[in-house]
């Protein structure tokens, strides 16, 4: 879990440096222009709607539904602060970078709605690690679908390059790595349970050796 943090920090830094220069990344135009290139009106229609699992109105409440995981009740406060912090960082970063949209001048980097679907998606794939196989294996799957569907999102609704939402999954990630550690370190395992039972102990002897049979007496 550390190596993950580091990794996702390591990433997050990398991207936050070249956008502190005004610098797109290789590719960042090309590959923004590939995915308006398949931008219908259809696909645009849909894409709103997904869009709004990246936003707070929507994710705020959405944190209640983390409670329902006994995972997430054993430290039921990690997980609001992780949905006020993450977003703080996010206002931060975007001020001390500067970087503008690819239309507009508000700024752009780190992508707010791929920051927060970041932080809240990972932190239901942690939530859910105590359910059974068939269910973990179905929630992980589309937390991981919506982290990716709400950055794509921000790139076909033109509100971002895709270094913008590169730099917000990294930054939301990060931000649920720590939380999970957090968590983690708050979690004391239960007593271990023995595989055997002990033997009880019985009264009285279960057999007589020859010193302790009674003597006749004459």
């Amino acid at each position: 879990m550390n190596a993950a943090l580091l990794i996702v920090l390591t990433a997050f830094v990398t991207l936050s440096t070249t956008a502190l220069t005004g610098q797109l990344l290789p590719g960042d135009a090309a590959v923004r222009d590939l995915v308006l290139a398949h931008a219908s009106e259809p696909v645009v229609s849909t894409f709103k709607l997904i869009n709004y699992a990246g936003s707070w109105e929507f994710l705020l409440p959405a944190v209640l539904l983390l409670f329902l995981l006994p995972r997430a009740r054993q430290c039921w406060w990690v997980w609001p602060a992780l949905m006020i912090i993450a977003p703080i960082l996010e206002g931060v970063a975007k001020e001390l970078i500067g970087r503008p949209r690819p239309e507009g001048h508000a700024m752009g980097f780190p992508s707010g709605h791929a920051t927060a679907a970041a932080a809240y998606f990972a932190a239901l794939i942690y939530a859910s690690g105590d359910l059974p196989a068939l269910a973990r294996r179905v929630i992980r799957a589309g937390a991981a679908a919506m982290i990716v569907l709400v950055a794509v999102a921000r790139i076909i609704l033109r509100a971002h390059w895709p270094s913008d939402v590169l730099g917000g999954i990294a930054l939301g990630l990060a931000c649920a790595i720590a939380a999970v550690l957090i968590a983690a370190s708050f979690v004391r395992p239960g007593p271990a349970r023995s595989g055997s039972r002990q033997p009880t102990a019985r009264d009285g002897p279960s057999k007589l050796g020859p010193a302790s049979r009674p003597q006749a007496q004459g």
